[in-house]
């Protein structure tokens, strides 16, 4: 305990950290604020938003604004949908694969793109949910008037928790657009917690110790998925510059165990909708497909979780391959003067790292599969459906990933100027570290 205040008041004994520090709590605070102000025209208390599915987790990420139909309800996905459509067409067309080798001014075009297809997806997205989502009985107005208002403000909406994503960035402490969707998450597990002591009653005390128990080691679990890397030793060859002998040390490649992230789970969850959608159309006329639909409308069936498993280990691969490019990595030691010991340079080094990315990035995909369907367990288990999501899947993911993000530069801080880090022994490690040379 006299350690962990000793790290406190060496944290905010730093001027520019403390800063940035309030500054990112008084940004989390305007997010967190603006959830729950309402759309102009809409009654939220009659809004019945299903808590399962994707709308479920994309009210689980923007912390209930989705459920009550606040000017945030959007809140950040329409801009994590735009970046991944850019990352993408980065990896498939030359003229994104040029523009992003531009460097700095690259960067900038490539934002700014993304801008205005944030603006784009949010007004599509924005109809799509104002026309689903919303029923007649929750609207003050008429419709048509109602529509067309809402979709500008949520479009605004998106567009300022977008800014604040990047003041958090900029003038806050870690990444910012992460570090509003993990507010989000966090922000409904008191509630969660307290619904499942309240559930447990007085005679359940000791169940709800082992669940938190239980949580403890899923969270620990969670976090050496993160960690985990699989270093590759790249020795540097010696050069002679002037009077002075350059390189000949020692370093690392570290490949993640799961370089692909929270991504194949949020790829499998949006397609996991798909099944129960398409039975449901024929759900009067074939008893087969009625059975299809009831299935896969429920998360914790074993054909549901299968098929989620399968999706998950399958889009692992699919991301992992287009993050991570093992002749590009080759090509980069190379010019550098770097070799991997036994492997000679170029294509070979290339297949060797390929070979290993192949053999790490199966257990990964397991053990992903296996976090994502932790939730469904724990409420087969009888914990309640809010405090199971937090037992894995992308909630959990998320969160365990930010909060390594942040720590780590909270403990840069501290060793820059000269106090201990976090911890007595080690470092802290995110998930910010590359695989690039």
């Amino acid at each position: 305990m006299k350690r962990f205040l000793e790290t406190i008041k060496h944290i905010f004994a730093i001027e520019e950290l403390r800063t940035r520090i309030l500054n990112t709590l008084l940004f989390i605070t305007i997010f967190r604020l603006g959830s729950y102000v309402a759309l102009p025209g809409v009654e939220p208390d009659q809004m019945n938003v299903s808590s399962q599915g994707l709308l479920g987790l994309l009210d689980t990420f923007l912390g209930g604004a989705f459920s009550k139909a606040s000017i945030f309800a959007l809140g950040i996905m329409p801009y994590i949908s735009a970046s991944i459509a850019i990352q993408l067409l980065t990896m498939a067309l030359p003229y994104f694969q040029k523009m992003q080798k531009e460097g700095e001014s690259g960067r900038k075009k490539l934002n700014q793109i993304t801008r205005v297809l944030t603006i784009v997806v949010t007004l599509v997205q924005g109809t799509a949910y104002l026309n689903t989502t919303v029923p007649d009985e929750a609207l003050l107005v008429s419709r048509s008037m109602f529509t067309i208002s809402s979709v500008f403000v949520l479009t605004a909406g998106t567009m300022f928790c977008m800014w604040l994503g990047e003041r958090i960035t900029d003038k806050g402490i870690g990444n910012g657009i992460s570090m509003l969707i993990m507010i989000g998450i966090v922000s409904r597990f008191p509630g969660a917690i307290y619904k499942e002591f309240v559930s447990r009653g007085s005679g359940g005390i000791l169940i709800f110790v082992l669940e938190i128990v239980a949580l403890y080691f899923v969270i620990m679990g969670a976090v050496m998925l993160t960690q985990a890397v699989r270093r590759i030793p790249i020795q540097y060859a010696k050069q002679v510059v002037g009077n002075r002998v350059m390189g000949g040390q020692r370093q690392y490649l570290p490949l993640k165990l799961n370089a692909a992230g929270v991504m194949p789970i949020i790829f499998a969850q949006a397609l996991m909708f798909i099944p129960s959608l398409g039975a449901s159309y024929f759900a009067e006329k074939s008893d087969f497909a009625s059975n299809v639909a009831t299935i896969f409308a429920n998360y914790t069936t074993w054909q549901y979780n299968l098929l989620f498993a399968v999706l998950i280990i399958v889009f692992t691969f699919f991301y992992t391959a287009i993050s991570v490019n093992p002749q590009q990595i080759a090509d980069d030691m190379k010019r550098g003067g770097g070799f991997i010991p036994g492997v000679k340079p170029g294509q070979q080094t290339s297949e060797y790292i390929s070979s290993v990315l192949d053999r790490i990035t199966f257990p990964g995909a397991l053990m992903l599969a296996v976090v994502a369907t932790l939730p469904a367990f724990a409420s087969l288990l009888g914990i309640s459906t809010d405090f199971a999501h937090f037992f894995g899947g992308t909630s959990l993911l998320i969160m365990v990933g930010v909060v390594l993000d942040t720590l780590q530069q909270v403990e840069s801080y501290l060793l820059m100027r000269r106090y201990e880090g976090l911890m007595k022994s080690g470092r802290v490690k995110g998930r910010t570290e590359s695989v690039a040379i």
